[in-house]
């Protein structure tokens, strides 16, 4: 049997038979940091729909544009930071970000109507989409070539379990302590980061290829070592399944504290904390597999495993049918999400990989977005749980696109008469 192209690079490797080392300082204390980066965040996207429909008494639409004006500012700015990140120093730009985010955190509380805090939103989503940008890029440089699924399966644990946990906390500390003090804490938890990564000199030094030349060119280029290439099409693919993935988180972060609301559980923020266990089992594992089975072993199950979740999320009304919807949809998002960065990084050289992260990222922001106002609209004109119904729909269609996928893949390797093509050989 063949193998894969990349296979047989790193077998042909003089280090190959060397194991390389993932859990080093700087790993550890860039996916940390990058968790306190994801905390700050998610620790106030599912209570700010129901401050400000408290106090500003604004309708579902208007609540969903807290995510989506937020999504969309971070989406703009990854592109910007991406192209930045060849002449501007990427400490300037990560130190910035963080600042700038914090800062906006900060003033949240101080915002007198509804217009204003969309305007910080947006002035968040500038922050963030700087940070994390530059933050994935960081890491993605130390980690070794042959770890790349397992490493961006860790790294990413960062993001999940503030993605699972932050709801949890910002929930309780909303209707223990109240908005002010929600803020405070997320205002801290970024700036931690500043200090952290410049005393602990976990910031890997800039590479060689991204030192920019006074007329422009790396130095790379200068040398005629460097390839110019285009924008790689086969990252179109695994970016889409990403971004119908976050549709249904999306829904999830505006409207679920609302939801637990309409069925009268009142504490529905346990989703989070019940969704993070499975997280916290299947990250790695999900990583581990997709570095020797490739993305199908996971996206088709993975995919299936949400379904499940979100309609029997859309039927609970007690705390153990909740309970299993949060398992259910951890077990699935966690797998699924690192896959398809994880498919990115590896369909790109490591010296794209900083547009390699904004793209991930950006799809993710677009999903959020785009489920955050579309499932909105359904809420609006029926209800949250016809609203969770839909979004499975949604995860219908990502089987749908990635299933077509596979057969046309399939086909063009029997066309080419390749005998015994496995879902790894043909492009993983």
């Amino acid at each position: 049997m063949s193998k894969h192209p990349e296979q047989l690079e790193l077998l042909h490797h003089p280090d190959a038979g060397k194991i390389e080392p993932l859990w080093t300082k700087s790993f550890i204390m860039l996916t940390f940091c990058y968790f306190l980066l994801f905390l700050c965040l998610q620790m106030l996207l599912s209570p700010f729909p129901t401050y400000a429909k408290d106090r500003f008494h604004s309708g579902d639409f208007t609540l969903s544009l807290l995510t989506s004006l937020f999504a969309i500012s971070a989406i703009i700015t990854r592109f910007v930071t991406a192209a930045l990140m060849r002449r501007v120093h990427r400490n300037t730009l990560l130190f910035c970000g963080v600042a700038f985010a914090a800062a906006s955190t900060a003033a949240y509380s101080f915002a007198g109507s509804m217009g204003a805090l969309l305007a910080l939103r947006v002035c968040f989503g500038i922050g963030f989409g700087m940070a994390s940008t530059v933050m994935p890029t960081l890491v993605s440089q130390i980690i070794p070539r042959r770890r790349i699924g397992e490493g961006v399966g860790y790294f990413g644990l960062s993001s999940s379990l503030a993605m699972s946990v932050g709801p949890t906390i910002g929930l309780a500390m909303i209707g223990s302590y109240g908005f002010g003090p929600l803020t405070a804490m997320g205002t801290a938890a970024a700036a931690l980061i500043v200090p952290l990564l410049l005393g602990s000199r976990s910031i890997p030094p800039q590479p060689a290829a991204a030192v920019v030349s006074p007329a422009g060119q790396t130095a790379a280029s200068a040398g005629g070592t460097a390839k110019r290439s285009g924008f790689n099409k086969k990252l179109l693919l695994p970016a889409l399944l990403n971004a119908l993935l976050s549709v249904t988180y999306g829904g999830l972060l505006s409207f679920i504290a609302l939801y637990g609301k309409e069925v009268h559980l009142e504490q529905i923020g346990l989703f989070f904390l019940f969704n993070a266990i499975t997280v916290l089992v299947v990250r790695p594992i999900s990583g581990r597999l997709f570095d020797s089975k490739g993305h199908s072993a996971i996206l088709i199950p993975g995919a299936l495993i949400l379904i499940a979740s979100l309609l029997v999320l859309s039927v609970a009304t007690t705390m153990p049918v909740l309970i299993v919807s949060a398992l259910l949809y951890g077990l699935g998002f966690g797998a699924l999400q690192p896959t398809t960065q994880a498919w990115m990084l590896r369909e790109t050289p490591p010296e794209q990989h900083g547009t390699t992260n904004s793209l991930f990222y950006n799809s993710i922001d677009f999903g959020v977005a785009i489920g955050s106002m579309l499932l909105g609209l359904v809420a609006s004109g029926t209800s949250y749980a016809v609203m969770y119904r839909y979004a499975a729909g949604v995860m219908a269609l990502f089987l749908l696109v990635y299933g077509v996928y596979l057969l046309t893949r399939r086909r063009n390797a029997g066309s080419s008469a390749v005998p015994a093509v496995t879902e790894m050989e043909i492009s993983s």
